[in-house]
């Protein structure tokens, strides 16, 4: 696909597996310096950082984690909603 075809959003995905041990370290590390790289440039709509968790999901949503949860308020907003969960492959690289 060209680039001047393109119209939509980019999600930018980096997904790194700490050091045994380094977790902490590591989240605390992209909260500060990484943050840094992203924050105030130029289409930028935000970041996060977050632990692939499937039991915390779960845990949250209970019986129905695979299922859209909509807040009071939202569903006469909505005309059509899903959920998707990825887990994301680390042994792919792209080559670039």
């Amino acid at each position: 696909m060209s680039e001047k075809a393109f119209s939509g959003s980019i999600l930018r995905v980096f997904e790194a597996r700490a050091k045994p041990g380094y977790a902490d370290s590591l989240a605390k590390k992209f909260a500060t310096t990484s943050v840094d790289v992203v924050r105030n440039q130029p289409g930028n709509q935000g970041h996060f950082f977050g632990r692939s968790d499937l039991n915390a999901v779960k845990a949250r949503f209970g019986d129905d984690w695979k299922s859209s949860f909509l807040p009071p308020g939202y569903s006469e907003l909505i005309e059509e909603c899903s959920v998707k969960h990825f887990a994301l492959r680390t042994d792919w690289h792209s080559g670039e």
